[in-house]
């Protein structure tokens, strides 16, 4: 796709976010019901699309996370669905105002949520993000330019004409959703130019390290997730073990799935050996530190790189700490501050752990596989932020407005 193209796109999405600027909750709800019924009525087609994408897939050896990730079924459809159902159950955040104050002069100054505009979102391997995507963003009154990833070319292609097809159901322009049907990475850096208000990419490290290098559009960016979980000397270690072995085993391609295990020296000898013998029998390979090697004779040795590093995939990295501030110095500066958990029978060791951890999610005796806009309430998200500015964690449709000040008067100067 030529840079003219995919910048004619971007025009048509900036244009038609003047029109989802001021478009009422119900017509917004109305074209979201739209979305599900072609959903519903296309998921023969959907499914063939996802299969060729799928078998392209495996000609070119695409990893076994990657696979996951790529891959739809009537279950995740029918979860898709649900999400955009749950969108429409949300209260509107558009025009919602979140401040007001009177002045002595009489002034009333309100703050009041605002669409961004126009949203770029580019993202890799899973086709439910055009969905998620356009439905958050359609709610929050923002139009949205997309380009998933090359592998998904077709599922997304078909998910994008359905919404196409939904917004011609209801009477909004074709603009309000745009989809770059390219895999050229050209277009990807000509999407980097345009007039858009914001760019979220959704996907590997390198990907977004690309982004925030190249693009002229301001950047939410979707971290990695190198999450821990710290199980404290005080623990229930049954509780300890289940919530490890979610955290590490029932998805371990996402990026909240626990890819370190930090545990007090007090515990380790009695709480390390059955754990790993659970993860063993699921898969799970094991690296450690000496005292893990030790306590653990077939676990890998653990190098430097490991404790940066986000697996995606059936591994751990195990070390023993001495204390709570050790645990928490160990994870503010190894990990992506994206999620991480302790699990204690100490309330004060809990409260230290949810103040002093600087990640974007915080847990006390709960698995960090929590980290959804959906299991957060917020019906889907569109990325989970690890950075401080305008947004940070899960972002749903309040994450997807901006703000502007309404001033009322009564003849008043300065």
């Amino acid at each position: 796709m030529t840079y003219d193209a995919v910048g004619e796109k971007a025009r048509a999405v900036k244009e038609a976010s003047r029109v989802l600027y001021t478009c009422a909750t119900g017509k917004k709800n109305s074209l979201l019901r739209a979305i599900n019924a072609r959903l519903r009525s296309e998921i023969p087609s959907i499914l063939a699309a996802n299969a060729r994408d799928l078998a392209g897939a495996r000609e070119i050896g695409l990893s076994k996370v990657l696979m996951d990730r790529l891959t739809l079924d009537e279950k995740r459809i029918g979860q898709m669905i649900k999400g955009v159902r749950d969108v429409i159950a949300l209260p509107d955040p558009v025009g919602v105002v979140m401040e007001q104050v009177k002045r002595p002069n009489g002034l009333r100054v309100e703050k009041m949520r605002v669409p961004l505009g126009a949203v770029g979102i580019i993202y890799e391997a899973r086709p439910n993000v055009t969905i998620d995507a356009a439905a958050l963003c359609l709610k929050s009154g923002n139009a949205v330019l997309l380009r998933g990833g090359s592998e998904a070319i077709h599922t997304n292609r078909k998910l994008a004409e359905i919404v196409t097809m939904a917004l011609q159901d209801v009477g909004l322009p074709s603009g309000c959703v745009e989809f770059i049907d390219s895999t050229d990475r050209e277009a990807v850096m000509a999407m980097l130019k345009q007039e858009l208000d914001v760019i979220i990419p959704r996907g590997s490290q390198q990907l977004i390290s690309f982004i925030q290098e190249h693009s002229s559009v301001p950047v939410i960016a979707h971290g990695e997730g190198n999450c821990h979980v710290f199980v404290d000397r005080s623990a229930d270690l049954r509780k300890a073990g289940e919530i490890v072995f979610n955290a590490k085993v029932q998805r371990p391609s996402v990026c909240n799935a626990a890819e370190k295990l930090l545990v007090h020296r007090k515990i380790a000898a009695k709480f390390l050996p059955p754990m790993a013998a659970r993860l063993r029998k699921a898969g799970v390979e094991i690296i450690g530190d000496e005292e893990t090697v030790a306590l653990l004779h077939d676990a890998v040795p653990a190098v430097e790189a490991d404790w940066h590093k986000e697996y995606l995939d059936l591994i751990i990295a195990i070390k023993v700490v001495g204390n709570l501030d050790e645990a928490i110095d160990h994870i503010n500066r190894y990990g992506s501050h994206h999620s991480d958990a302790i699990v204690t029978g100490t309330k004060r060791n809990g409260e230290r752990f949810l103040r002093e951890v600087d990640s974007a999610a915080v847990y006390v005796n709960a698995s960090t596989r929590f980290t959804d806009g959906y299991e957060f309430g917020l019906g889907a998200e569109i990325g989970i932020s690890t950075q401080k500015l305008h947004a940070r964690g899960p972002m749903g449709l309040v994450e997807l407005t901006s703000a502007k000040y309404i001033v009322h008067g009564t003849g008043q100067i300065r």
